[in-house]
């Protein structure tokens, strides 16, 4: 649907972009993470057609950001982080307004409308001001005009940012619904909103691409394997001897050793070059006869692996 090579942007001498390349099948809602300054938006505009490129290409579907920019606007929708909203239309003649200029025909217009005022539930304000709209409200205006052309592909920029608590959750819940038809890429610095909304995630640094993957693929790579904590009842000798000779446990150490009820129990904390241990790990206890308390993998955060990848 999307396809990205050696994408590059210069401002005068200053590089914001420099050669990022990716792809986003149809279908998917992929998630474009950086530090501020970083190239997102830039890049977001490039693939939008708001901004030339200095250099690579963007092909969406089938079309060339250079050759075909008019059918490639066709088939985006774009919400920037301002959006360009005029405060002293309403609602419903804005819509109408962005239909004209996106050459929704007149014979469907109203149809167009009227279905994306659902989507968006603007209903309550179709004939107020957009500049007596809350903020939440004005977003769900910005979404309905990305969306009014009825394209393939969508691309936010910060959806949810200036939003209060209960609004986010809202503007999450619509694109996630929306994402269940449209190809989307959403830039937000709000990582548990990418986990929740997105089925893969770019992470962008310094103008560079640095990451592409599941969030669970993201997380396995920067951790490098399983870190697992096991507590079991078991003889320490014993036990040590056959996390020692256990070929998925790279090290491990005693974190902790108590009784309870009588019974003695010794937790360790097992890292691993592999992932997905957990079973493996699990047999072994119960080949070996021992009683087994906790047995609990610990992952780090999206917040965590983002920060590893962007912090020099």
């Amino acid at each position: 649907m999307i396809k990205v090579e050696d994408l590059t942007k210069y401002f005068g001498p200053t590089l914001a972009v420099d050669r990022v390349s990716f792809e986003v099948r149809k279908g998917e809602v992929v998630g474009f993470l950086g530090p501020n300054g970083a190239g997102k938006t830039t890049t977001m505009r490039m693939i939008a057609c708001y901004l030339e490129p200095s250099g690579g290409n963007v092909d969406v579907a089938g079309h060339n950001v250079y050759d075909h920019s008019h059918e490639v606007r066709r088939r985006i929708g774009y919400l920037p982080e301002s959006c360009p909203l005029y405060p002293e239309m309403n609602v419903v003649d804005y819509l109408n307004y962005i239909a004209e200029l996106r050459e929704v025909p007149s014979s469907e217009r109203r149809n167009r409308i009227s279905a994306m005022v659902e989507v968006t539930s603007l209903e309550d304000v179709l004939h107020k001001d957009i500049g007596e709209l809350s903020k939440g409200y004005r977003q769900r205006v910005g979404l309905a005009q990305a969306m009014v052309h009825d394209p393939d592909i969508l691309i936010f920029d910060e959806p949810t940012s200036g939003l209060d608590p209960n609004q986010i959750v809202e503007i999450r819940q619509l694109i996630r619904e929306i994402g269940r038809e449209k190809t989307i890429i959403l830039s937000t610095h709000i990582l548990p909103e990418v986990s929740a909304t997105c089925d893969r995630v770019l992470i962008i640094n310094d103008a560079r691409l640095v990451a592409s993957g599941t969030t669970d693929e993201l997380v396995d790579s920067a951790q490098g394997g399983d870190v697992v904590t096991v507590s079991v009842q078991a003889g320490e000798d014993e036990l040590y001897e056959v996390m020692r000779e256990a070929p998925f446990v790279a090290e491990f150490h005693k974190v902790g050793e108590e009784t309870v009820d009588g019974r003695g129990w010794i937790t360790l904390e097992i890292k691993s070059g592999e992932t997905r241990i957990g079973e493996r790990l699990f047999r072994l206890v119960v080949d070996k006869g021992w009683s087994l308390r906790e047995l609990r993998t610990e992952k780090m955060s999206l917040e965590e692996v983002f920060a590893r990848l962007t912090t020099t």
